[in-house]
């Protein structure tokens, strides 16, 4: 299977919502596909997610492929999400509530979803010249609790770090779609989200994640995460590294920095493609880094 990547917005990633497993799963698939079409995607695009696709991608079988489609496509025009935005005359904070699709459909006999995200979406998940967050699908693949998948959309936008400031519990609670009173007890938070939400992600998930509880008094007010990945890095060849001419440092400087996987991992938290350029244009003068990054230029066209 290929390299599936989810890109977001990250004002998306930090978002308010409580989508069950399959209804994420069905987001997550759809917004796929939208990056594959990419700037064709408008608010009257249809896109369809196929429940063959579904089977292979989350290791399910037809039976519950077709029925959990069609449950999530009975429910998902009532589902919402809350972002904050900034309001441009007052440049204060502001709450933006907005469907996830404005018409959605299911073949049954074919098991086939038909969807039109909803116009605050599609900018969240194709025009991303700002902060943003990528990561492969496969990743959530094998994740179960839904509160597994938004903890790691959560943990993986501090990747650059390996940890995350601290989310207090509040707006914690507001980010992983907890309605006011659901799990109000710590004990009940920690066992049916928090906890579970972390074993499946360092059991299943391509990092190993551990928390902090932060106090005010006696009572937890908040929560920080620190997390490393469990793939090590290749081992540095001895070879002696190319160095690049000014134009193939402009050249591969701008494919490195829109080119997800790798920009994914390499960006610091909130910066752009364009931030991400100018510092690749300047990195790519050392010999050093060229050796470090050999083999994702070798994938771009880079020829030692």
């Amino acid at each position: 299977m290929k390299n599936e990547l989810v890109v977001k917005d990250n004002a998306l990633i930090n978002a308010s919502y409580n989508l069950d497993t399959t209804e994420q799963r069905l987001i997550l698939l759809a917004i796929v596909r939208a990056r594959e079409l990419s700037k064709n995607v408008d608010a009257n695009s249809t896109l369809e997610v196929h429940a063959h696709h579904y089977m292979k991608q989350f290791n399910v079988d037809k039976h519950a492929a077709y029925e959990g489609l069609k449950n999530a496509a009975s429910n998902l025009f009532e589902r919402k999400f809350s972002y904050k935005g900034i309001h441009e005359g007052t440049q204060q904070e502001k709450i933006v509530k907005s469907r996830w699709v404005s018409k959605i459909a299911y073949v049954d006999s074919a098991g086939i979803v038909e969807l039109t995200f909803a116009p605050d979406v599609i900018p969240l998940i194709t025009q991303l010249e700002k902060s943003f967050t990528a990561y492969e699908l496969k990743q959530i693949s094998s994740l179960t609790s839904k509160y597994a998948i938004r903890l790691y959309e959560l943990l993986i936008q501090w990747r650059s770090l390996g940890k995350t400031p601290m989310f207090e519990l509040e707006d914690f609670r507001f980010k992983l779609g907890l309605a006011e009173g659901e799990y109000a007890k710590m004990a009940n938070f920690k066992a049916r989200v928090l906890d579970t939400a972390l074993t499946q992600i360092n059991e299943l998930t391509d990092i190993v994640a551990s928390y902090d509880q932060h106090k005010n008094g006696r009572l937890i007010s908040g929560f920080s995460f620190k997390f490393i990945n469990k793939q090590q890095p290749k081992e540095v060849t001895n070879t002696k590294a190319k160095k690049l001419t000014d134009k193939q440092i402009q050249f591969f400087a701008n494919k490195l920095a829109h080119y997800d996987p790798f920009a994914s991992q390499k960006a610091a938290v909130g910066e752009s493609y364009a931030d991400l350029e100018k510092r690749l244009l300047i990195e790519l003068q050392d010999a050093e880094v060229i050796r470090k990054y050999t083999d994702v230029l070798k994938e771009l066209g880079f020829e030692i």
